[in-house]
C-alpha cells in the first residue's frame, strides 16, 4: 500500500495516482506517455509484483540472453516411454470412436470366405493387417542389416 505524502496533491500530474478498478491491479497508473521502457520497466514490473523480474519474459522485457547457458535437459528412457504410453493412448481412445461411430455391417468376401462385420472393425482388421506387413518389412530389414554388420566384424577380425 502506498501512503501519500503530505505535499503532494491530486491535482499534481507529476503525482502517480492510484489505478481505476477496471486495470484490476493495485498501485500507481502511470499515463502511457510516462510509462518506463527498457530495463525500467522491469523494475517497474517488479516494484508492481515482487518475484515478476526473477522469471523470464514475465513483463515482457526480461529474457534469457542468446547463448546463455539453459539447464541441461535430458531425454530419459522413462520420459520417452510416459510420451509412448500417452501418444498410444490418444491413439485408442480416438479408434475407439472411430469403431463406435461406424457401426454399420457391411459384406465382407476374403478368399472364398464371408460374412458380415462392422464398417469399424473391419477397417480396423485391415489397419492392424497393413502395420503387421510393415512390421514384418522393418524386421526383415534390421536382420539383413545386423548380418551385414556381422560379416565385416568377422573380416576385420580375420584382417588382425
Amino acid at each position: 500500500m502506498q501512503h501519500s505524502q503530505p505535499d503532494e496533491s491530486p491535482a499534481n500530474p507529476e503525482t502517480p495516482r492510484p489505478s481505476s478498478s477496471a486495470a484490476g491491479q493495485p498501485g500507481p497508473a502511470v499515463p502511457p506517455e510516462q510509462a518506463p521502457t527498457g530495463a525500467a520497466a522491469g523494475t517497474a514490473a517488479a516494484s508492481r509484483h515482487p518475484g515478476a523480474a526473477a522469471i523470464p519474459g514475465y513483463d515482457g522485457t526480461a529474457s534469457l540472453q542468446p547463448g546463455a547457458a539453459e539447464p541441461d535437459r535430458r531425454v530419459t528412457r522413462a520420459g520417452m516411454i510416459w510420451a509412448a504410453v500417452a501418444s498410444a493412448l490418444v491413439v485408442l481412445v480416438l479408434l475407439i470412436a472411430f469403431i463406435l461411430q461406424n457401426q454399420e455391417l457391411v459384406q465382407v468376401k476374403f478368399f472364398g470366405l464371408e460374412g458380415a462385420v462392422s464398417l469399424g472393425m473391419s477397417l480396423f482388421i485391415a489397419a492392424v493387417g497393413g502395420g503387421v506387413l510393415v512390421a514384418m518389412a522393418g524386421a526383415a530389414r534390421i536382420i539383413q542389416l545386423r548380418a551385414a554388420a556381422h560379416r565385416r566384424r568377422v573380416q576385420a577380425g580375420r584382417q588382425r
